[in-house]
């Protein structure tokens, strides 16, 4: 596998000076080496720029208008340990040199400097930062395995899971991930991302579930200044601020086929548009796609683009939910029993033999995200072992919806006196309350899901979780 950026791919040099001619002569020495130049004349827009996606290596002046250089240089190591870091200074001096030095720079170069030396440091600092990513990386993939199956468990399944992810990840295959709600798409799309040849450039992930329709546009490719109310400044969407990197597009069978279209333009053109912008932006993009149902099927039924789905089914990979792998609920159970005992300073010493029956019999409908809460409850409860007492999943049905099988002609318990009217009204009530209760565990308690699956607006959901108390009671969710 290469494991270095493919040699037509620039380099990015983040340059922080409040002086625009220094930006702009610097900014023509690092494309007259094929690099791409990005500046910021502040403090604040370095550091909101960093937070976006970490460059290649950072140029950066000590004095400037609102933060202080050496701050900057110190909250971008916070992102990038390994992010190289040339200071510039007109206030050149032993002291200053010695305290850039002390915090981790680069380099230290005076005003004016020596053009042929600046491209210099940056060449040597551009190679010796891809030689550590290739250090890391190489480390990365021997210990792929091991990690994974602390995260996810030991089972033969997750074998079967870690050597799927190990053959595409090497490739620039888009992927689709199937898994229910909590068995962890996340992390195996991070686990992809981590061991390709991208691991050095952005991971950025989207839950398409979780965004309103009319802002999802602006969210994937960026917005440019006045495009809408709102559009205060330009901003990068996803797709740009994921370029050589990797997009998760997670829960992305809740784009609407408008929304999809433009996905699937932006995937075989790699080219996008801002909204309200007409310039024409490349991207080198991978994406990932994941959902907790079946892309096939929503295909067949028309709820997804046939073409979307054939664009990004190059290869699938399906998590098993936690119910048919009951060797790894012991193994997980365990695991954040310690690492809890470790956050809260407990000894909690393990599980009592009814309470393991009742992990290994549950059927887990929130996969490791649910095992995760119960076992984390549990401890908070506990002082010596956990016992069948302390796990909630034997509490979770108190208070649910009555049962779909229920016969339909079933009396209201509560209908004594009451008019037809008032029993309808108070059935029509008990069926909704249900139907939202259910619909907001499926999305993980996303309302803005939930409200695209009922085909009601965000405001009407808002109202009436308020309104039977679900907002309350989200440990049910």
């Amino acid at each position: 596998m290469n494991l270095m950026p493919p040699p037509n791919e620039k380099r990015r040099v983040l340059i922080v000076d409040d002086e625009r001619d220094i930006r702009d002569l610097v900014s023509r020495l690092l494309e007259q080496e094929g690099i791409t130049p990005l500046t910021a004349h502040d403090g604040k827009s370095a550091l909101q720029q960093l937070r976006s996606a970490v460059p290649d290596a950072l140029i950066v002046d000590i004095r400037l208008p609102d933060l202080d250089g050496m701050e900057v240089m110190r909250q971008a190591k916070l992102l990038d340990e390994d992010l190289p870091v040339v200071v510039l200074t007109a206030h050149a001096g032993v002291r200053g040199a010695v305290d850039a030095m002390r915090a981790n720079a680069y380099e230290y170069l005076a005003k004016p400097y020596d053009h042929r030396e600046l491209v210099g440091v940056l060449r040597r600092a551009l190679a010796e930062r891809q030689l550590k990513l290739k250090l890391k990386r190489v480390g990365g993939l021997i210990d792929a395995s091991h990690e994974l199956s602390v995260t996810m468990g030991p089972s033969e399944s997750i074998q079967r899971l870690i050597a799927d992810i190990k053959r595409v990840a090497a490739s620039n295959f888009s992927v689709i991930i199937i898994g229910e709600t909590g068995s962890g798409k996340e992390v195996v799309a991070q686990a992809i991302h981590r061991a390709s040849p991208r691991a050095d450039r952005p991971f950025v992930p989207l839950d398409c579930g979780a965004i309103p329709e009319t802002l999802l546009e602006a969210e994937l490719f960026g917005h440019e200044k006045g495009a809408f109310t709102g559009a205060i400044g330009q901003k990068q969407g996803k797709f740009e601020l994921a370029s050589s990197g990797t997009l998760l597009l997670d829960e992305v069978s809740n784009m609407s086929l408008n929304s999809q279209a433009k996905v699937l333009r932006a995937l075989q053109e790699k080219v996008i548009y801002r909204v309200g912008g007409n310039e024409p932006i490349k991207t080198d993009t991978r994406v990932l796609a994941a959902g907790n149902q079946d892309l096939e099927s929503a295909t067949a039924a028309g709820r997804f683009r046939e073409d979307l789905y054939y664009r990004l089914n190059e290869f699938t990979i399906r998590i098993l939910p936690l119910r048919q792998r009951k060797e790894d609920i012991l193994y997980l159970a365990n695991r954040f029993l310690a690492l809890t005992n470790q956050e809260l300073h407990k000894k909690v010493i393990g599980f009592s033999e009814s309470a393991i029956q009742a992990l290994l019999n549950y059927p887990w409908p929130g996969n490791v995200r649910q095992l995760r809460s119960t076992i984390r409850r549990a401890v908070l409860l506990c002082n010596k072992a956990i016992t069948e007492s302390h796990l909630d999943i034997l509490r979770e049905n108190a208070g649910a919806a009555p049962r779909r099988d229920a016969p339909a002609g079933a009396r209201p318990a509560v209908a004594d006196n009451l008019s037809l009217k008032q029993i309808v009204a108070q059935s029509t009530a008990t069926v909704e309350r249900g139907v939202l209760l259910e619909t907001l565990r499926e999305t993980g308690g996303n309302k803005a899901r939930a409200a695209r699956l009922l085909r009601i607006d965000y405001k009407t959901i808002q109202s009436k979780v308020q309104k039977y108390g679900l907002s309350q009671n989200h440990e049910t969710l």
